[in-house]
């Protein structure tokens, strides 16, 4: 959906939709109240179903369902509704010929109304019930997707947390459906409306192949929630028919059969939540009333039906532990699509471990090591490469970006290419999650489009409205080699070992607080010579002061000349004492000290974490006054040149590839990004050009003492000789590796690439 107009459009009608599910969960005391939320759901979603066939077969002005219901009295209203719903379910040749003159002009639609809970109704649900029925408004203007995200909009926002529950929106679906097989079927179908030099006779005989192509192509969606990505490759496919059948320009014979040959059976789903299910179902009917309305409208064929469907292509159950030949055997199935749950290892149930680990084995039936730290969606891309063996599937998920970052991109990606051949055929890099929902998940997502068979094809990147050909995708979603950078405990070169700060687990009892530092030594005078800046990533990068109490090497008898500095020394104490976490219990016995007790006289800084909005992230030098907590890395006594190339664009563009994020930031890794970086061999006056560099950065900071990190590398208001500074270090340093000057961010990384898997071959 887009445009003001139908933004407002879902507004009114989820706002509707949540007027009739707030009221009934209010009220609603006769089921258990931990089942509520779903039989509520299912039961929303029918009289969602019944709205909209009102407004599809019926004049706005006629309110059928208003007048049919507004008869019965508040005791009589379940019965009329149970009524109502049995008439929908029964085929017009099968129902009462006395039936209620209101009711008999409603449509048949089978196999939608098992197990849906009526509850009792009370004066206030009746008179909310009439009241929302009564709107004037045409629910079959809204595309069929957004009843999908009317589920989403009254499901309970805990249990779409927990289960990983995310909706998209229409656009991003395209941004699935387009490249994997779409734009594909619409050049195909362009080419042969547009062939002028083919006669009529042999023009028609090709659409009608290109038709039944079509009637051909299977779906799978393993996580398809109420089934939107399936509804919406429907219309697609649909749209794509109708528009064929424009073409042959009445060549068909609706005597004989109908000419619609694409069907939602084509269409698969597994989904573990049973009102997710119905949804999904639900969906599926509306996409195909609203399609074949548009074929009505073309073809002037006024007698087309629609045909009753078992939606048993729509399957309930755990998709990680279902054989999925069970739904549709591999190879019927032409492609697989969706969205499956985004759930990171730490927010996953014990159930959803056990699934990821289930999965995750070598070929010997090993457990992969990494296996307990992978985003629940990896567990998607297992089986569906699992199922597309042997076969010319294709499949794109959405998926979580932090697969392919960090140690995770390793994790997930090379069992998957060494035990059964993936390949990424097209991917979407990191792009804002839109959802049509009134909760839009705020999340950043990729798409990877991917298959097993071995055939030859172009590879797509998109990224920032771009579209790029490049001759190999690898699973950090750039173009170059397939590599897998894998946690390395050493660096891969002959450099200083980087380190993490120390970590104060002191229940935040030897930290002193900039506000009340003053009052502090002003009662504690003596413990002065023991207090130090206390630096993590936003106190070092925005400048802001705290302090902590350092006391290595303190003894007994100074502690006790200090009774504020001892009280917070036994609170320490205590508070270590009583953590569940044994190593921290351990450190009771030295609570003056921090967990670790790094203080050097000089150390580079680099810190964990940083906003994606900078060009460089912000590093400086250290020395003893200061302590860096965990949330910092350090290098012991790294000199000009280790600034020079860790500050550097080139380093910059190693970094962005391969680390992790949090958020949209940063968060920078010793044993990935430091350890696999692959340094350059310069030659002396290469390394001597550095350091000079180097300084003249430091230099270039020092003209503005009062500015924090963060606002001198504020990529909008930067200094200019800041900027001349970085970029002369930049060109030395590129020169060090022996890359062209100009060369962009894309090819160094490429190049970087490279020079990592010569260096680890070497290894």
């Amino acid at each position: 959906m887009k445009g003001k107009h139908e933004t407002e459009l879902f507004a009114r009608a989820a706002k509707i939709v949540d007027t009739i599910y707030r009221a009934f969960l209010k009220e609603w005391h006769v089921l258990k109240i931990e089942e509520t939320p779903k039989k509520l759901s299912e039961f929303c979603m029918r009289l969602v179903l019944c709205l909209y066939v009102e407004s599809a077969y019926f004049s706005h002005r006629c309110k059928a369902l208003k007048h049919y219901l507004e008869s019965y009295s508040t005791q009589e209203f379940r019965g009329a509704l149970i009524e109502f719903f049995r008439v929908l379910d029964t085929p017009l040749s099968q129902r009462n010929p006395y039936l209620n003159d209101v009711l008999a002009p409603f449509p048949y639609i089978g196999g939608l109304w098992d197990d849906v809970e009526i509850p009792e109704f009370n004066e206030t649900l009746r008179n909310t019930l009439l009241r929302c029925v009564s709107e004037n408004f045409s629910w079959n203007s809204l595309p069929c997707t957004v009843f999908g995200s009317i589920f989403e909009s009254i499901s309970n926002p805990t249990v779409r947390r927990r289960e990983g529950m995310h909706y998209t929106s229409v656009e991003n679906i395209h941004k699935v459906i387009d490249p994997l097989f779409l734009d594909d079927l619409k050049s195909e179908l362009e080419k042969i409306t547009n062939n002028s030099t083919e006669n009529y006779g042999n023009k028609q005989k090709t659409l009608k192949e290109f038709q039944s192509k079509l009637s051909s192509l299977t779906f799978l969606d393993p996580a398809c929630g109420s089934g939107n990505f399936l509804a919406e490759a429907y219309v697609s496919l649909r749209r794509l028919e109708n528009s064929l059948l424009s073409e042959l320009k009445g060549n068909y014979n609706l005597k004989d059969s109908s000419p619609i040959m694409v069907s939602p059976q084509q269409f698969y789903g597994i989904e573990i939540d049973a009102a997710a299910v119905t949804a999904a179902k639900i969906t599926l009917w509306i996409a195909e009333n609203q399609m074949l309305a548009q074929t009505r409208r073309l073809t002037g064929l006024e007698g087309l039906t629609q045909a009753s469907r078992d939606w048993t292509n729509i399957y309930k159950g755990n998709a990680l532990r279902l054989n999925w030949a069970q739904v549709r055997p591999a190879e019927k199935i032409s492609y697989i699509i969706g969205n499956p749950p985004f759930i990171g290892y730490s927010l996953q149930s014990r159930e959803q471990k056990a699934d990821i680990l289930a999965l995750y084995t070598d070929d010997k039936g090993r457990l992969c090591r990494t296996a307990g730290k992978l985003d629940y969606v990896a567990g998607w891309y297992w089986k569906a490469a699992q199922f597309m063996q042997g076969t010319s599937i294709h499949t794109a998920f959405v998926s979580t970006k932090s697969i392919t970052q960090g140690e995770q991109a390793t994790s997930v990606w090379k069992p998957l290419y060494e035990l059964f051949g993936v390949h990424i055929n097209f991917a979407h890099r990191t792009f804002r999650w839109d959802s049509e929902s009134n909760r839009a998940a705020n999340v950043h997502c990729v798409i990877i489009g991917f298959s097993c068979d071995q055939e030859e094809s172009e590879k797509v990147l998109y990224g920032e409205g771009n579209k790029q050909i490049v001759s190999q995708i690898n699973p950090y979603l750039t173009e170059g080699s397939v590599v897998f950078i894998e946690n390395r405990a050493k660096p891969l070169c002959n450099v200083a070992p980087m380190s993490t700060g120390n970590r104060p687990a002191d229940g935040g009892f030897l930290i002193v607080e900039d506000e009340d530092y003053p009052e502090f030594v002003r009662r504690e005078p003596q413990a002065t010579k023991y207090i130090k800046r206390l630096y993590g990533s936003e106190e070092f990068i925005k400048n802001k002061k705290r302090w902590c109490l350092w006391l290595t090497g303190i003894t007994p008898d100074q502690l006790e000349r200090m009774p504020l500095v001892k009280k917070r020394v036994e609170a320490c104490r205590r508070s270590r004492l009583a953590s569940p976490d044994q190593g921290r219990r351990k450190l009771a016995t030295t609570p003056w000290l921090f967990r670790e007790t790094q203080n050097p006289e000089r150390f580079l800084i680099v810190p964990k974490v940083s906003t994606s909005s900078r060009e460089y992230i912000p590093m400086d030098f250290g020395c003893s006054d200061i302590i860096a907590t965990d949330l910092l890395f350090i290098i012991v006594n790294a000199g000009l040149y280790e600034f020079g190339i860790l500050e550097s664009s080139a380093h910059m563009a190693w970094m962005r590839a391969i680390c992790g994020r949090l958020g949209i930031g940063y968060r920078y890794s010793a044993n990935v990004v430091y350890n696999n970086f692959p340094w350059p061999s310069p030659l002396p006056q290469q390394r001597t050009e550095i350091e000079q560099t180097a300084q003249a950065i430091l230099k270039a900071r020092a003209l503005y003492p009062e500015r924090s990190l963060s606002t001198l590398y504020n990529t909008k208001t930067m200094p200019a000789e800041l900027k001349r500074a970085h970029q002369a270090n930049d060109r030395a340093v590129m020169a060090a590796y022996g890359f062209p000057e100009g060369i962009t961010e894309k090819t160094c990384t490429i190049q970087l690439m490279k020079r990592y898997q010569e260096l680890t071959h070497q290894k």
